[in-house]
């Protein structure tokens, strides 16, 4: 079978026989293919030129001249030589795969390529733009200084750190926040141990006078004895929260018994069953749902004593606390569980001895609650009880006739609850203020004398803060707060001003046990200094040597005495500079030093 003429040309001339050799009577497929196999062992022909391209396991590398030289040729050649009907010839497993070898070979060669040569550029670049950065940088400074090739290294050195920390710095601490990025870190070198939860300074100005008992709140609670803590709660000013900590997180003898899935807890006095603490959490709404001031005055003891004897009651002191909050975000709170469904109908109002009738204290709604009420129609309610409801709750409603607003005018009367709640908030054993958490555990622990396990935590977002309001309607707000707006700036005051009082009578605690300290070591220290000098002298004594040293003893005791007298003479000296305002000692300090110098010379 005769061979195309492409083939022909690539093969050449036929092969001829041998002289003498029998002729080949083998099939035309296997002549072709050993035709084929002949041709490509020729040099110079095209299928030699493709079998001499990378092979099986290709053994030219990836910077081998002739690739870098003349890729595009290879390729073109190898297409070529794909073309030609001897290509064709060879069988399709083997066709397949040089085909995909030679794809293989040739994209991850050119990518490899295009990737080394892409990177040197970017590389030569970059050296040339940051070689004229730094030229620009500090040519002038060493041209001006002639700096060496050292400190030039040195100062590029110290530049990169100094880059590298400032990423880290931002990468550790990205915000305005930070700590470290603060001015106030430079200026003041140690913080105010005197911070409030809101971030403002506790050393206010204060604005009412108050006397020194209004400040001491100290009472002498025995948990053993028969004195009761009752617990005034106000809807919305953080008072579940604090009434779970009296029965949950106070360091107690016995501590309260709660059982999981009750709200009640069971806080019995050690060795008694009879409880210490009358709230929510340990003897549950026993006076109403809520109960005010006027309630709880006339329903405690009723209830803790009325089932026994009049001749056997104790004689038990109540000791009222209650917790106050922010007008505005009080009655924002207030209005949202409102709208959640909340309607406290269970509450009683008892006052003088009955409720209120329906003409006293209308209803705000008809349904069975006011839930999804907007805030306009909650705040355009003549009657709604969340207008002033700390002043109502704090004062003695019998001085206005109750819920009766037809015994007084309402301006007089509006005076007469302001100046009442006042007067029984002052007179309380204790209030705490919802916007200072921290502050209010303080002053519960130093008034009854009772630590709590964990301390408190300050929520500054809440539900009312949720709520945004404008100015327009902040200011109808305390204006139907009005009586409210003034009872918590008041209390405020008074509750900053014990808190400083505390504190600092905590201080002066502390001094004078550091004073008494130093006295006692001073005393020991001389009195056994002198007796070692007593003894080291000769032990055989006339009579006359020991009236001697007993001398030295009284002269002793006298220095002694003369010591700790001009060390507390100093010490007040300094807590008077300390503290202008509070009395002086009568008398003038004698010169303590003189004394001390006659003293041991009159020894000697």
């Amino acid at each position: 079978m005769a061979l195309p003429a492409c083939a022909a040309r690539a093969l050449g001339p036929p092969l001829q026989p041998e002289r003498g050799a029998p002729a080949r009577t083998t099939c035309p497929r296997r002549h072709s293919r050993v035709e084929a196999e002949l041709a490509a062992s020729r040099p110079g022909s095209v299928a030699a030129s493709v079998r001499a391209g990378p092979p099986r396991g290709v053994s030219r590398g990836f910077n081998s001249q002739p690739f870098l030289d003349e890729p595009l040729k290879a390729s073109s050649s190898l297409a070529g030589a794909a073309r030609t009907p001897l290509f064709a010839l060879l069988p399709r497993g083997r066709r397949r795969r040089m085909h995909d070898l030679r794809r293989r070979w040739d994209l991850g060669s050119l990518c490899r390529a295009l990737l080394t040569r892409g990177l040197a550029a970017l590389g030569h670049s970059l050296k040339h733009v940051l070689g004229a950065i730094f030229s620009k940088i500090f040519g002038p400074l060493a041209s001006v200084g002639n700096m060496d090739e050292k400190s030039n290294k040195l100062l590029l050195a110290l530049v990169m750190l100094f880059l590298f920390a400032v990423i880290v710095l931002q990468y550790v601490c990205p915000g305005t926040e930070c700590q470290l990025l603060r001015l106030q870190a430079f200026s003041s070198p140690m913080p105010d141990p005197y911070r409030s939860e809101d971030e403002s300074s506790a050393r206010f100005v204060p604005r009412y006078n108050f006397s020194r008992g209004d400040l001491l709140r100290k009472v002498d609670f025995d948990i053993k004895g028969d004195d009761l803590i009752v617990f005034l709660h106000i809807q919305k000013t953080g008072g579940t929260t604090f009434g779970r900590h009296l029965v949950r997180n106070i360091q107690l003898e016995q501590p309260c018994e709660c059982r999981v899935g009750q709200k009640k807890c069971t806080c019995h006095r050690p060795g008694k069953r009879e409880t210490w603490l009358f709230s929510r959490f340990s003897t549950g709404w026993s006076c109403g749902l809520h109960a005010d001031w006027t309630e709880l005055t006339s329903c405690v003891p009723a209830v803790v004593d009325g089932k026994r004897d009049a001749r056997l009651r104790p004689s038990r002191n109540f000791h009222y606390i209650t917790i106050l909050r922010d007008p505005v975000s009080r009655y924002l709170s207030e209005w949202r569980h409102v709208q959640r469904g909340a309607t406290w109908k269970a509450s009683l109002h008892v006052c003088d001895g009955r409720p209120p009738t329906s003409e006293e204290l209308p209803s705000c709604y008809t349904g069975d609650d006011w839930s999804g009420c907007p805030l306009k129609e909650f705040m355009d309610c003549p009657y709604n009880l969340a207008n002033n409801r700390q002043v109502r709750m704090l004062s003695d409603l019998t001085l206005v006739g109750c819920y009766n607003l037809s015994v007084m005018p309402e301006k007089q009367r509006n005076k007469v609850l302001l100046e009442s709640a006042k007067s029984n908030l002052k007179h309380m054993a204790f209030f705490g203020l919802t916007e200072f958490q921290r502050k209010t555990q303080y002053l519960f622990e130093k008034t009854f004398n009772m630590n709590f396990i964990s301390p408190f935590t300050q929520y500054n977002t809440t539900r009312a803060s949720s709520v945004e309001i404008n100015e327009e309607i902040q200011k109808r707000i305390e204006g139907l707060n009005f009586l409210d707006m003034e009872l918590y700036s008041y209390a405020k005051d008074l509750f900053l001003q014990r808190y400083q009082f505390m504190r600092q009578k905590e201080h002066q605690e502390a001094r004078q046990k550091r004073q008494e300290q130093r006295k006692f070591l001073k005393g020991r220290f001389l009195q056994t200094h002198f007796q070692s000098q007593g003894q080291s002298q000769n032990p055989s004594q006339n009579p006359s040597q020991n009236l001697n040293l007993n001398a030295n003893q009284n002269v002793t005791q006298n220095l002694i005495q003369n010591l700790t007298q001009n060390s507390s003479q100093k010490e007040n000296r300094e807590s008077r500079k300390q503290n202008p305002g509070q009395e002086q000692s009568d008398g003038s300090a004698s010169n303590g030093t003189n004394d001390y110098i006659g003293s041991v010379e009159k020894w000697r």
